[in-house]
């Protein structure tokens, strides 16, 4: 006895709300039935995908937001660590400029 008709299928974790999700930036929105507006939503994708790649100063400040926001929560959960990363950067930094000088005085 097969049938055609879907089996109903129970869902877990289906939110109360059903308000849609963004569709993001590099992503075509499904749905789209005219094929000059489905050809525009893909090539409205496609250039902000190459501009989101292309563009490397905001890729080089999301990165550095990154580090920073990382390095901030080291510093939290372990002071004394991130003092000894400080400590141990400043001598290295100090070794190598004493290098250079010595090596440039001689």
């Amino acid at each position: 006895m097969s049938s055609s008709s879907p089996v109903p299928v129970p869902r877990t974790n289906v939110p109360a709300s059903r308000t849609p999700v963004p569709v993001p930036r590099t992503a075509v929105p499904l749905g789209i039935a005219d094929p000059v507006e489905q050809a525009r939503a893909e090539l409205k994708a496609a250039l902000a995908a190459i501009e989101e790649k292309a563009n490397v100063p905001r890729r080089v400040a999301r990165v550095t937001d990154e580090a920073l926001t990382n390095a901030r929560a080291f510093a939290q959960r372990t002071p004394a660590g991130a003092t000894a990363i400080v400590v141990a950067g400043a001598a290295a930094i100090g070794l190598i400029v004493w290098a250079a000088v010595r090596a440039y005085t001689r």
